[in-house]
């Protein structure tokens, strides 16, 4: 089968997705979306929102809908590293023997990750990363496709450890979710408070994702689109030629190469699900926010002056 005949495929199966989904879920369609492109490029999402929002119920709704192997792991103050990814037990035979952690999954639901302290955050990365796990000086290959779907409360919220800014980069998109509007919640309200059940289709297989995601990756990019890319990264950060003085004023540092990288499996992605055979600078914009906001660290003076990462990453394209 052609690329062409493949991305014209997916623009279908995304549409049908979305309107599975879209049983459960009502609205959000922004949130979902991005989810959904860093399924298909094979990033992490970082939803972050007030409890009650439904992220939960997203994110198990989407693995039903994929197909996919989901574990879901809620973070505590006292959750240890080995409680996620597994530890060594003895046997009856005395000889040791490891114990999979909930790590070992397609899709893990990483629910308010910022509630536990930083060493248990950091267990996490390997397996982002490099997609394997070591215990005991023993590599672990995770199974394709792997995700960490995480949710985080509100960092103004009480028990809250701020996510280190390593673990925060390897996220590809972090989502913010909003309150729902009247007529959305009049729907969730009546479609909560019956005994209705909803059925959903599977309409992927963990094969067909990891098809996807080599599809993306064989999407051809111009070079200008590169050149716009790298620029606009580059001028997040303060201290640069191209920075502006907005930047200069408001920002402490800006995004780094990692930024660049996913804007552009971001902008190749969200082509593909468009039926575009190739990117162009508005697939880039159209990314940008959900890709950039968390990898700006703006100032006091910002946080002064009202001015949000949003603001800064708006007054940018």
């Amino acid at each position: 089968m052609s690329d062409v005949t493949a991305v014209d495929n997916l623009v279908k199966k995304h549409q049908e997705l979305k309107n599975e989904i879209a049983k459960v879920i009502v609205g959000q369609e922004k949130v979902i979306e991005q989810i959904l492109l860093s399924v298909y490029t094979g990033g992490h999402s970082l939803l972050i929102g007030v409890p009650g929002l439904a992220k939960t119920l997203m994110v198990n709704t989407i693995a039903q809908t994929l197909g996919l192997d989901f574990k879901r792991i809620q973070f505590t103050p006292d959750l240890m590293p080995s409680d996620i990814l597994g530890s060594e037990v003895l046997d009856q035979n005395r000889n040791f023997k490891f114990i999979k952690g909930p790590v070992f999954a397609n899709i893990i639901l990483a629910d308010e990750i910022n509630r536990t302290p930083p060493k248990t955050q950091a267990a996490l990365l390997e397996a982002m990363q490099e997609k394997a796990v070591t215990i005991a000086g023993e590599q672990h290959k995770l199974a394709m496709p792997y995700f960490v779907l995480a949710t985080q409360n509100p960092i103004e919220q009480e028990g809250t450890y701020p996510l280190p800014e390593a673990q925060l980069d390897r996220f590809m998109f972090a989502i913010e979710l909003k309150y729902p509007s009247i007529a959305e919640e009049i729907q969730v309200v009546k479609s909560t408070t019956t005994d209705k059940e909803v059925n959903l289709s599977t309409l992927f297989s963990a094969d067909e994702i990891v098809a996807v995601q080599q599809l993306v990756r064989r999407i051809p990019v111009p070079d200008n689109v590169i050149d716009y890319t790298v620029r606009l990264v580059n001028r997040t950060r303060p201290g640069m030629p191209d920075s502006s003085d907005y930047v200069n004023n408001y920002v402490d540092w800006g995004a780094g190469p990692r930024a660049s990288q996913n804007l552009i499996l971001g902008a190749k992605a969200h082509a593909a699900v468009n039926g575009k055979y190739s990117p162009d600078m508005e697939d880039v914009k159209a990314v940008a926010m959900g890709i950039l906001r968390h990898r700006i660290l703006k100032n006091y003076k910002a946080e002064a002056e009202g001015i949000s990462e949003e603001d800064i990453i708006s007054e940018l394209l």
